[in-house]
């Protein structure tokens, strides 16, 4: 059976990124999306779609067969937008802000009304997405965060103030509860991009603009900024490497960049 890769989360900032590099390198590409039109303008016929919602278990088997890689890269803000979906009625102006002010300040309000917050993405949808996969699965690739076992601590209870790093920990541990061989990179603050507007081929040009080399780590040690086309790099790179499988590290940009990266060499570090 020849490598076929869903990508979950295909058109999004890193997702997208994840394709390209996928089809640089030959891999099959399966893309479960909640909207096939926005993929098949992004992907063109290079890249198969399946329609799903991983918030919805029961839209997951259909884009299993034949999978044998799956690289998670879904995820919402970590402060509530308009992005989390929130289940409002119609409402006046001042109703708004009354409905905003319950979202900020009350927690069960919040968690009630909206339907794409980071528990619900990260903690219920990864979840439904491990069960889901097939049992021969070859590698199941998580984007997480730094800061998810520091999340206590500032800056990150700050970031963790409304959840995300809660959800992303729930979401980790249920990959390396599955049996599934996994491996999960945790990206500091993401820059380079989201080339949301983009069309593939531009993507498969997309290099980052930073000079910074990219370093890895364990032990949610490190902090900093992230470019999406290191992590896309990274996601993709991992599934040949046996010293990714069933690791856990962070990814940051810091240094002088080389040249040329030498994946082996890194993930040499967290071996």
């Amino acid at each position: 059976m020849s490598e076929r890769v869903l990508v979950v989360g295909a058109t999004g900032g890193v997702g997208q990124l994840v394709v390209a590099k996928l089809l640089e390198k030959g891999f099959s590409v399966r893309a479960l999306t909640r909207n096939s039109a926005k993929a098949q303008k992004m992907f063109g016929d290079r890249v198969e779609t399946a329609v799903g919602d991983i918030r919805q278990a029961e839209t997951l088997p259909a884009a299993m067969p034949d999978i044998t890689h799956i690289i998670c890269c879904t995820g919402t803000t970590a402060f509530p937008s308009a992005r989390w979906e929130f289940d409002l009625p119609p409402q006046n102006q001042l109703q708004r802000l009354q409905a905003w002010g319950k979202i900020y300040f009350d927690a069960n309000y919040r968690n009630a009304k909206a339907k794409n917050n980071p528990e619900k993405v990260d903690a219920e949808g990864v979840a439904h997405l491990v069960n889901a996969a097939p049992k021969n699965l070859q590698r199941f690739v998580f984007i997480s965060s730094c800061g998810v076992e520091h999340k206590d601590k500032p800056p990150y209870n700050l970031l963790n103030a409304y959840g995300v790093l809660d959800a992303k920990e729930k979401g980790e541990q249920a990959i390396a509860r599955s049996g599934l061989p996994y491996t999960i990179i945790r990206p500091g603050r993401l820059i380079d991009g989201p080339y949301t507007s983009y069309d593939l081929n531009t993507l498969l040009k997309a290099t980052t603009g930073g000079k910074q080399g990219v370093v890895l780590g364990t032990g949610d040690r490190l902090s900093g900024q992230t470019s999406r086309i290191d992590v896309a790099a990274a996601c993709v790179e991992c599934l040949s490497s046996a010293a990714t499988v069933r690791k856990v590290f962070e990814i940051v940009n810091q240094g002088t960049r080389p040249p040329a990266l030498s994946w082996t060499e890194l993930f040499a570090q967290i071996a």
